[in-house]
């Protein structure tokens, strides 16, 4: 990979205290950082620009994040991206759904502070890079 180029990070989520949040640790890491506000806007952006790593909040309204996970995979230019769930969804059932829909990982927002989601991230990276 370029040294010089930015990891790209999408996050798609409603909650605008919780994406800026996220969204200021990562550029704090040096991320380029593009946020969505809901599930529909999430797959437009995603029609224009295609990131490293998405993170992706699973109750929003309008669109859920299982169903933008599910277009995302079925989306050959970014069906290999590696989708992050992050959610405080933390029922077995919602956890095993996100990784049958193709999620690379599932985060608790409730068990994991913005620093040890970058972590994550960088980890997820590693992996699928």
């Amino acid at each position: 990979m370029d040294q010089n180029k930015k990891t790209k990070v999408i996050i798609i989520e409603d909650d605008s205290y919780i994406s800026d949040m996220y969204r200021i640790k990562f550029e704090s890491e040096d991320f380029e950082t593009i946020v969505a506000n809901n599930g529909v806007e999430g797959i437009k952006l995603l029609e224009r620009v295609v990131p490293d790593i998405i993170l992706l909040d699973v109750v929003m309204p309008k669109i859920d994040g299982f169903s933008v996970l599910k277009a995302i995979k079925k989306n050959p230019k970014l069906d290999k991206i590696p989708v992050i769930l992050l959610t405080n969804l933390s029922q077995k059932e919602n956890v095993e759904r996100g990784f049958e829909l193709g999620a690379s990982s599932y985060i608790i927002k409730a068990h994991f502070t913005p620093s040890e989601v970058v972590e994550k991230i960088k980890e997820v990276l590693k992996q699928e890079g």
